[in-house]
């Protein structure tokens, strides 16, 4: 059976961050469908199908262009009383116990070595990471090491940090204009070291051990040392400390044995596996060292931006647009926002038409669900259960329950954009997300490859 491995999968989202900070390519995050899923307003799993794709693209309202994007990881805060996992380059996904935290100061950090008893039972850790900002890795007293990788800044933090995701990015040079975190990112991944031996996992504690043995590290690099614990006649921990409580990670190492000899007479022999850091070296990468596989985009739509988005109405979608186009002139659309709907004009209204109500041009028979009331004015989109019948000049238009009755004047107005242009990257369904003028949408998408 076949795998994707992480570099492709970093590969794939690297190529899909290049082309949207490309200026020749335009990313649109949209929302829409403002009618209930059912009459209970259950919220549909999205499927992947051509159908589904052209259903989004019908109740579409209103665009945004995507500018803001970077990798993300899930968000593991550090809690006192939890017991977290060391990094394992055996580990496959992420364990069920973390391996990394952010603590309180929106720093993030590895863990190098859990806190483990005598026996080699995991201990919940109670000593919150901070500073080690040289990125030396350091332990705590509650027997954790760690090791600092980066600090999220505050724009970063406004942008990306969301209740389930982090930010997370390989840092570039620097200038004066840099922040502080940015600074300090730079000068973590220039002194990481290449080919660590971070950790060791001991995946037999053999038998019979009455002395504690010596651990010897082969392999093509220098300097590693370890130091091991005997509970039980089991070798049951092996740690990056040696006899003399120093860190000893060594360095250019592209593979290791671990030699475990002496500790009396062993009926069994313990077997015990080194952990090698990240291809750069912890630090060197963090998009390595917390395997991320995902990208995040971020748009903030604010109130009506200058009448595009929808104020009084609900949505139910939200989704990805790449490089749609135009309606009028069928070239590629380049605005920062637009209104996707077709408008309907009127010399007068008689009464008033409401939002999310079903219309009905008389001599037509177009019905289409209503988006937004203006003055002598409604925008509107239809549906497979309307039809796309289109409505006359000068019909009458009456609202399925008898609200509005109008003559229409000067036809329908085209939106912005041509909805079905451009490819539909992403669909998200949700439960109806009401706006209002003074409201802000901090609309965070998620892509994991």
């Amino acid at each position: 059976m076949a795998i994707l491995t992480n570099p492709i999968k970093k590969q794939v989202i690297q190529d899909l961050k290049t082309d949207m900070d490309s200026s020749g390519t335009h990313y649109y995050a949209v929302i829409g469908r403002s009618e209930q899923w059912d009459s209970a307003d259950t919220v549909p799993t999205a499927v992947n199908s051509a159908r589904e794709e052209r259903n989004f693209r019908l109740g579409l309202q209103s665009a945004k262009k995507l500018v803001d994007l970077t990798f993300c990881v899930p968000r593991y805060n550090w809690s006192s009383g939890a017991i977290y996992s060391a990094y394992d380059d055996a580990q496959v996904g992420y364990p069920t116990q973390t391996y990394y935290v952010m603590n309180d100061n929106n720093q993030v950090y590895v863990c190098v070595q859990r806190g483990t008893n005598l026996a080699g039972q995991a201990q919940v850790s109670t000593v919150q990471p901070t500073g080690g900002t040289d990125g030396v890795p350091f332990d705590t007293a509650d027997g954790y090491i760690w090791k600092f990788l980066y600090s999220i800044g505050a724009s970063d933090a406004t942008k990306f940090m969301s209740a389930n995701y982090i930010p997370v990015k390989l840092q570039g040079a620097t200038d004066g204009s840099s922040t502080a975190s940015e600074v300090e990112q730079l000068a973590i991944q220039n002194a990481a070291i290449v080919g660590q031996i971070i950790g060791y996992a001991v995946d037999s504690g053999g038998a019979g051990y009455t002395d504690t043995p010596t651990i010897t590290i082969g392999g093509n690099g220098t300097l590693a040392k370890a130091g091991a614990t005997v509970s039980g006649g089991q070798v049951s921990k092996v740690t990056v400390i040696d006899s003399s409580g120093t860190l000893m990670f060594g360095s250019a190492y592209d593979y290791a044995t671990v030699s475990v000899t002496g500790g009396g007479s062993p009926t069994k022999p313990a077997k015990v596996r080194a952990i090698l850091g990240s291809p750069l070296g912890l630090g060197g990468d963090p998009r390595d060292d917390l395997r991320s596989t995902a990208i995040m985009l971020n748009t903030k739509p604010s109130g009506d931006e200058s009448t595009d988005f929808i104020v009084g109405n609900d949505f139910r979608q939200v989704g990805i647009l790449k490089n749609p186009l135009d309606s009028a002139s069928s070239v590629l659309f380049t605005d920062t926002t637009a209104i996707a709907l077709k408008k309907l004009n009127f010399a007068s209204v008689t009464s008033g038409f409401v939002a999310d109500e079903l219309i009905t041009g008389a001599v037509s028979g177009a019905k289409a669900y209503v988006d937004k009331v203006g003055t002598n004015e409604l925008h509107f989109h239809q549906t497979e259960d309307t039809g796309f019948t289109a409505f006359q000049s000068g019909e009458q238009v009456t609202s399925t329950a008898g609200s509005g009755t109008t003559a229409a004047s000067n036809h329908i107005t085209t939106p912005e954009i041509d909805i079905m242009s451009g490819e539909v990257l992403y669909i998200d369904n949700r439960a109806k997300v009401s706006r209002a003028s003074d409201q802000t949408e901090d609309i965070k998408l998620v892509i994991q490859i």
